[in-house]
């Protein structure tokens, strides 16, 4: 029983378990669910899937097995402005009753791939082509006896045979864009504990235990706060080219600074050199001398570089490499002498990953930070924070 979709889920590359195949047909057995397809889609999930990142996996092979859907998600290849909604045709009764079903599933499908593969444009309130407001078979906000929905926020007619709605979790696979809830998820594999400040928090345990000692009377005790004691300097790269990347960058300033205690960050330009600033505005006024940094912040930071490590080699090797001052020493010797006081770094590089071979600058900065590397995803993050261990 459900065998298959064991092996389907494991298709997708779902780290599901026999073990907890089990459990989900012991969960069956005890009759926790009972003919409702969509309470056995969430008890499926809680019983096989263990890791929020592995949810979309979860869904498109779920969508698979009990729909039919197939595995090249053809929504995917429409432009998503051909489903913005233009103008909304309202129907009456004789005009509905005149539109024809193009004959079952198999046909819908087979058409709508003929019309991705003819279609140029744009189109709405047409009977044809993949669009909006319409009599069309293909699209959101229209009205076709028999069509396939797509793109569209709700239902309408309730006539569609086939919906490909965007899918709940699709933002927590590993392979996806980054937003502030998926860099939050990862970053909690960074956290450590400890207790520090006052004895605010309610002790339960040490409050039974000192109570019942006490005969029933009743003995509060507190212990301290946990803190997220890890700490950590981050590093970012400001200006030029990293103007491209100012939205991912800001999503990860924003989850680092609300999961962190102990948080230092600063800017600097394409190499880091012997200053850096906390204020862009300020950034030739109020500088940090690097030197500083290592002697207030002690060895047990961990240090985050965020940058895409773009520029001429000279900025990276030769005094006076820098673009915007002479610099009296080499950016490799400042980067060398973070990396000696702070054995725990890593580099995150918004820059899509098959383009790094084409900048020699990226290879040079990869061998001084030892090869740890990594793209600015959540899959990039993640193996990022396991070097920080």
């Amino acid at each position: 029983m459900l065998i298959d979709f064991f092996f389907t889920l494991r298709k997708y590359g779902l780290k599901a378990s026999i073990t907890e195949l089990l459990d989900l047909l012991n969960a069956l057995k005890q009759q926790v669910v009972f003919a409702d397809t969509n309470a056995f889609y969430q008890l499926s999930r809680l019983c096989l899937v263990k890791d929020e990142t592995q949810y979309d996996k979860f869904d498109r092979a779920f969508a698979e097995y009990f729909s039919g859907v197939a595995t090249v998600d053809l929504a995917a290849a429409i432009p998503p402005d051909w489903l913005i909604p233009d103008v909304l045709r309202q129907l009456s009764a004789e005009e509905k009753a005149k539109l024809h079903a193009l004959g079952g599933l198999d046909k819908l499908l087979e058409t709508l791939r003929e019309r991705l593969a003819e279609q140029q444009k744009k189109h709405s309130g047409g009977n044809k082509w993949i669009g909006t407001g319409g009599t069309s078979p293909f699209g959101a906000y229209g009205f076709n006896p028999e069509g396939v929905r797509i793109g569209q926020q709700g239902s309408g007619a309730r006539r569609a045979v086939k919906v490909w709605d965007q899918r709940e979790f699709k933002d927590l696979d590993t392979d996806s864009e980054l937003n502030n809830r998926s860099i939050k998820l990862a970053l909690k594999q960074l956290r450590k504990f400890a207790r520090s400040g006052a004895e605010v928090e309610l002790d339960l345990h040490g409050t039974i235990q000192a109570t019942s000692e006490q005969a029933g009377w009743l003995d509060l005790r507190f212990v301290r706060e946990r803190h997220n004691a890890i700490k950590l300097l981050v590093f970012f790269d400001v200006g030029g080219s990293m103007d491209d990347h100012i939205e991912q960058c800001q999503k990860l300033f924003s989850a680092v600074k609300s999961e962190f205690k102990y948080l230092e960050f600063f800017y600097f330009h394409n190499c880091v050199y012997e200053g850096v600033w906390r204020n862009n505005k300020r950034r030739y006024t109020e500088q940090v001398k690097v030197d500083d940094i290592i002697h207030t912040y002690g060895a047990d930071y961990k240090l985050i570089f965020v940058g895409d490590a773009t520029m001429g080699p000279y900025e990276i090797e030769y005094p006076g490499g820098s673009v915007e001052h002479f610099n009296q020493l080499p950016g490799k010797v400042w980067l060398q002498r973070l990396l000696a006081q702070y054995s725990k770094a890593v580099w995150l590089n918004p820059q899509p990953l098959a383009w790094w071979p084409h900048y020699h600058s990226i290879s040079m900065i990869e061998g001084i930070v030892s090869k740890r590397m990594y793209p600015l995803t959540l899959q990039g993050l993640n193996l990022a924070i396991k070097a920080l261990l």
